[in-house]
């Protein structure tokens, strides 16, 4: 969903360079050394954070993590950098660009875990190649994941799910965790889980959540 342009948010992010890597050029890659204090920490990095719910609590629960909230509107952006100069999270920052490019934006096998939340499910069969699970979309998360990393999705959407297992599949990966019912899983299940905005939302409506965790396999 598209946010309300906030020229407040768009200031933010100009006056914070240190925090806020805005639309880089993808023929350059990142050194993501020189945004960190400690490059050796597992990083993970979220695709599409949105106002940045999860990726902020990720953080500020993690402190021995890295995290990368990548983010193609101006707006979120400057949401989520509000938030992480409010909690003074020097354990994340916040990318401004388009997630097409992820494997030019990072080194091949540098993160450890890739999350896909309440993703733009593209219903349009002409949009499929949109989807983030799209088999295009999974070549390049495959690139910037190392060995043993993983993708965490969570979609209120059953139409995307079904697909994304289906996507997922065919690309022939591992599947470590799939559920139709998120929320009335084991406790230890609801005890790990960071909830987003819309995940709140929509389970508070009673809907559904579905989520899986799955990797590449030995590359």
């Amino acid at each position: 969903m598209r946010l309300r342009n906030k020229p407040w948010a768009v200031k933010l992010v100009h006056e914070h360079p240190e925090s806020v890597i805005d639309r880089p050029d993808p023929s350059l890659k990142i050194d993501w050394s020189k945004r960190f204090a400690d490059i050796s920490r597992p990083l993970e990095i979220e695709v599409g954070p949105g106002k940045g719910k999860f990726i902020t609590t990720m953080a500020e629960k993690y402190p021995e993590k890295n995290f990368v909230a990548l983010e193609l509107q101006m707006t979120a952006a400057g949401m989520i950098l509000r938030t992480k100069l409010a909690k003074e999270l020097s354990n994340l920052q916040i990318l401004c660009g388009d997630a097409a490019n992820i494997d030019a934006f990072f080194s091949a096998h540098i993160a450890s875990k890739i999350y896909l939340n309440f993703s733009d499910p593209w219903p349009k069969t002409r949009h499929e190649k949109r989807r983030l699970t799209y088999k295009t979309f999974l070549q390049k998360y495959q690139t910037v994941l190392r060995a043993n990393g993983q993708v965490e999705f969570k979609t209120d959407n059953a139409g995307l799910f079904a697909y994304s297992l289906q996507s997922m599949n065919n690309f022939g990966m591992n599947f470590d965790f799939v559920s139709v019912d998120l929320h009335n899983e084991k406790e230890e299940v609801l005890a790990a889980n960071i909830e987003t905005e819309y995940e709140h939302k929509f389970a508070a409506q009673g809907n559904p959540i579905y989520a899986l965790h799955a990797d590449f396999g030995v590359k």
